[in-house]
């Protein structure tokens, strides 16, 4: 009889966890970026503090466009295919990178055997409710992300370093040389995306392949 209680107990939990997240294939996000400490680099910092990131998926399509005052760049990617394709904008400048499914691999190889250790620690952010867990990559290198599991991308793909994440980030901090950044969502909107912001322009841009553009940086 016991063992019957305990089972049914485990099936309900499981049920209303199942309940309270919802898995969506389409989604768009915006995160508003600001400089959370003190730099020797205020021109790096100014041109950082206020830049917005916006995520848009669809189904194994994704596209990640930041815009800061200096420079904007967008990454789209087809997680069916492993191939993504770069474009920048600097100084008026214009150019398309074109990646591989191997140039992908090698650009994200950090994120590789990255790992997530909950806390006690909750927030609300955007109205979902968030865990905050600790995040460390192989190299050591750690930061906190606050995540919801509420939502659940059907493309876990999108983002290397939070596809082993059990949710969707809302909020994290990353370590750029000198300066801390803080990513923190403001939007989160569950409308079918279009299929046309996974475009790729046709003209317009100087294109480089992965490699000239490793020689470029």
């Amino acid at each position: 009889m016991k063992k019957y209680i305990a089972l049914c107990t485990f099936n309900l939990l499981l049920l209303l966890t199942a309940v309270g997240q919802k898995k969506v294939s389409e989604l768009t996000l915006v995160y508003d970026a600001s400089i959370s400490s003190g730099s020797k680099e205020p021109k790096m910092a100014d041109a950082l503090d206020g830049a917005t990131t916006t995520v848009y998926l669809k189904g194994s399509m994704s596209r990640t466009e930041m815009v800061s005052a200096l420079f904007s760049s967008t990454t789209i990617h087809d997680s069916k295919a492993g191939t993504a394709v770069i474009l920048r904008e600097v100084s008026g400048q214009k150019i398309l990178i074109r990646m591989s499914s191997d140039n992908w691999t090698e650009k994200n190889k950090r994120y590789n055997g990255m790992t997530f250790t909950d806390t006690k620690e909750t927030k609300v952010i955007a109205g979902y409710n968030c865990t905050k867990a600790e995040a460390k990559l192989a190299d050591g290198t750690t930061f906190t992300v606050y995540y919801t599991s509420e939502i659940i991308p059907e493309n876990k793909d999108y983002d290397s370093q939070f596809k082993n994440l059990n949710g969707l980030p809302l909020e994290y901090e990353l370590v750029q040389g000198k300066l801390t950044i803080k990513y923190t969502v403001s939007k989160i909107n569950l409308n079918p995306v279009p299929a046309s912001r996974f475009d790729i322009p046709k003209s317009g841009y100087r294109e480089l392949t992965y490699d000239e553009s490793k020689k470029m940086n």
